[in-house]
C-alpha cells in the first residue's frame, strides 16, 4: 500500500487489470491526472492467451508477454496499482466512494474496465471436474496434458488458437463445435485444418462430462461418448458488469454497459471501456482505444469541476 493515500480523492480510479484499464490509466497520467488502478487480477483474460498476432507494431507475442510490456509502461509512469476488487460505488457530494471488502477509495471519476469472465457450459460434470480435467485456459493447464487426448469446445478464433497451442504437446486434439464451420480468422482456420493432430467434430454439443476423480469421457447430444483426458471450454465470455448495476449504470440485454462514443455512461463521471462495454467488436486494441477515450472524457469531466492539477 506504499504510496496509496486512502483519504485522497483521486481524479480518476480505473477498475480492471487488463490492457483497457492500463491504457486508460497511462493516458490519464499523461493528462496530469491523479490516477489509481484497482484490479482483481493483473493482465485480464488476454494474459491467458497463448499467442497474440494482431496487436499493431508487435507481430507475435504471448498474452502474458504483452501485459508485461503494459506493466513496464505503467511502472515507468509510477501509476499505482492495487490488487483488490471493488464491491460497491456510491456518489457522495462531488465525488464517488468505492468500497472493497477491506478498504475504501475516493475519486472524482471512475472508469469501469473490468472485462469479462469465461462463459460456462452449465452441464453435468463441469463443476465437479473443474481443475480435474476441465479447464478454461489452455495456456495455464495445457502443459499437464503432454501426449494425452484432449478436446476444445467452441468454434471461435479463440477456440482455434487454443487447439493449436494444445496440439504442440498433446497426442490428439478434438474441436467440438455446434455449428457447421469454424468462425476463426482465416490464418488460424488454415492452421487448424492443416494440422494432423486436430480433428473437428461439427454440429455437435457436449451434454455431460464423465469421470472418476478426473475426466474420463464426454457425452454428445447424439448419445455417443468420446474418451478424453482433458476438456478445454472456449465458448465466449460474460461481462463483469455487476459493479455498474449497483450504482444504476444502464446495462443492455447482454449485461454489457451502455456507452457512447466518448465512453460515457448514463451517470456523469462514470465511464466504461473494453469487453465490459457494449461495443460490437471486442479486441485488445479496440478496448485500449475505448480506455484512452474514457481517460480523455474523464479529464474533461474533472476539468469542469475546476480541480487544480
Amino acid at each position: 500500500m506504499e504510496g496509496i493515500d486512502l483519504e485522497k480523492i483521486y481524479d480518476l480510479i480505473v477498475l480492471g487489470g487488463g490492457p483497457t484499464a492500463i491504457g486508460c490509466a497511462i493516458y490519464a497520467k499523461r493528462f496530469a491526472m491523479e490516477v489509481l488502478i484497482v484490479g482483481k487480477t493483473f493482465g485480464g483474460l488476454i494474459a491467458t492467451t497463448h499467442i497474440v498476432e494482431n496487436y499493431p507494431a508487435i507481430s507475435s507475442i504471448s498474452g502474458q508477454g504483452l501485459m508485461e510490456l503494459f506493466k513496464e509502461h505503467m511502472n515507468s509512469l509510477e501509476i499505482p496499482y492495487i490488487s483488490d476488487e471493488i464491491k460497491n460505488i456510491e456518489k457522495v457530494n462531488d465525488h464517488f466512494e468505492l468500497h472493497s471488502f477491506f478498504q475504501n477509495f475516493k475519486a472524482y471519476s471512475v472508469c469501469i474496465a473490468t472485462g469479462s469472465v469465461r462463459r460456462k457450459l452449465g452441464i453435468p460434470g463441469e463443476e465437479e471436474f473443474a481443475g480435474k480435467g476441465v479447464s478454461y485456459c489452455a495456456t495455464c493447464d495445457g502443459p499437464f496434458y503432454k501426449d494425452k487426448v484432449v478436446c476444445v469446445i467452441g468454434g471461435s478464433d479463440s477456440a482455434a488458437k487454443e487447439a493449436l497451442f494444445l496440439a504442440q504437446n498433446t497426442k490428439k486434439v478434438y474441436i467440438i463445435y455446434r455449428g457447421e464451420d469454424l468462425r476463426a480468422e482465416p490464418i488460424n482456420k488454415k492452421r487448424v485444418l492443416e494440422s494432423d493432430k486436430i480433428e473437428i467434430i461439427y454440429n455437435t454439443n457436449v451434454v455431460e462430462i464423465i469421470g472418476e476423480g478426473k475426466v474420463k469421457s464426454i457425452v454428445f447430444d447424439n448419445g455417443k461418448r468420446l474418451d478424453i483426458d482433458g476438456v478445454f471450454i472456449e465458448i465466449g465470455s460474460v461481462p463483469n458488469s455487476d459493479i455498474a448495476k449497483h450504482i444504476g449504470v444502464d446495462i443492455n440485454d447482454h449485461n454489457e454497459i451502455k456507452i457512447n462514443r466518448k465512453s460515457e455512461t448514463n451517470i456523469p463521471g462514470i465511464f466504461a471501456a473494453g469487453d465490459v462495454a457494449d461495443a460490437p467488436f471486442k479486441q485488445a486494441i479496440t478496448g485500449v482505444a475505448e480506455g484512452v477515450i474514457a481517460a480523455y472524457s474523464a479529464f474533461d469531466y474533472v476539468k469542469e469541476m475546476n480541480i487544480e492539477y
